[in-house]
């Protein structure tokens, strides 16, 4: 009867540590599925970083446009296009894209 048990427990033992070890492979923290994953946050936040870096160009370029030295035509761009605003005798017209 021993001697069935411990045959039995040879055969059994291999299988349970085969399957814990692919499960944890391919599962938990260290896993296939959470490689992938994290993958994909790291582009995520790649692509935020780049879009953000973008951003602060373009302030950055605005900025240096409105310090010290006044430029006079980009500050009326930026009146028409925050306030609508025209000369004297000026027709605005605005057309929609829809």
């Amino acid at each position: 009867m021993i001697k069935k048990i411990k045959d039995k427990l040879l055969f059994i033992i291999p299988i349970l540590l085969i399957l814990y070890f692919i499960l944890n492979l391919l599962g938990g923290n260290r896993g296939l599925f959470s490689y992938f994953e994290k993958r994909n946050y790291l582009n995520n936040f790649k692509n935020e970083e780049k879009l953000i870096k973008q951003e602060i160009e373009e302030l950055e370029k605005s900025n240096i446009l409105l310090s010290d030295n006044l430029d006079t035509d980009y500050i009326e761009i930026l009146l028409r296009d925050k306030f609508l605003l025209g000369k004297k005798g000026e027709t605005v017209y605005i057309i929609k894209n829809e």
